[in-house]
């Protein structure tokens, strides 16, 4: 698991559709998203969302409805690797990890790729998503997020994967989408 930090995109595009010298006059105020996100380990099958914070409400609240769609798609959580970010060190997020009998394991500090698949994850979205192309708002980006997530998690091949998409080794998703 982790948590990705994006700036917003201004209402009018900022610099990659203005240009870098007007861009930077409409960047200032825009703010930030958090991209939480979750992959499995032996899949690579991800679950993401978009959130205005890092809190630990927002990460737990998180971690309830991706617990539930792993499940929904046959896979049983054990463990939890997060980095050392207050949200997953509050006792909010230890109680609701021991509550479902899973083990939550930390990565040394400073070493990020300790949790490499979400660190990938995070990366591959940046190239292929976040700024794959010109937004003109940062609700554009957003709409856009739901329909990339479908093709990395079904259609896109992984090399870890043979060149298949992660739904290929879940058994309960295989078929479901074309």
């Amino acid at each position: 698991m982790d948590i990705k930090k994006l700036g917003n995109i201004p209402d009018d595009g900022g610099h990659k559709t203005l240009g870098r010298q007007a861009g930077r006059k409409t960047r200032a105020g825009a703010g930030y998203s958090y991209l939480h996100t979750a992959v499995d380990d032996h899949s690579r099958l991800a679950y993401s969302e978009i959130h205005t914070d890092e809190k630990k409400e927002t990460a737990t609240a998180f971690w309830t409805r991706a617990q539930a769609f792993f499940a929904q798609a046959g896979i049983t959580v054990e463990r939890v690797l997060t980095d050392n970010g207050s949200c997953y060190r509050s006792r909010d997020w230890r109680d609701l990890l021991t509550a479902a009998g899973i083990t939550h394991k930390r990565t040394r500090p400073y070493r990020p790729q300790t949790n490499g698949k979400v660190e990938r994850f995070n990366r591959t979205l940046l190239d292929e998503w976040a700024y794959a192309r010109p937004y003109h708002s940062e609700q554009e980006r957003r709409d856009t997020f739901p329909g990339w997530l479908h093709t990395y998690n079904h259609h896109r091949g992984h090399t870890a994967l043979k060149g298949k998409p992660p739904a290929s080794r879940v058994p309960n998703l295989t078929g479901q989408y074309s």
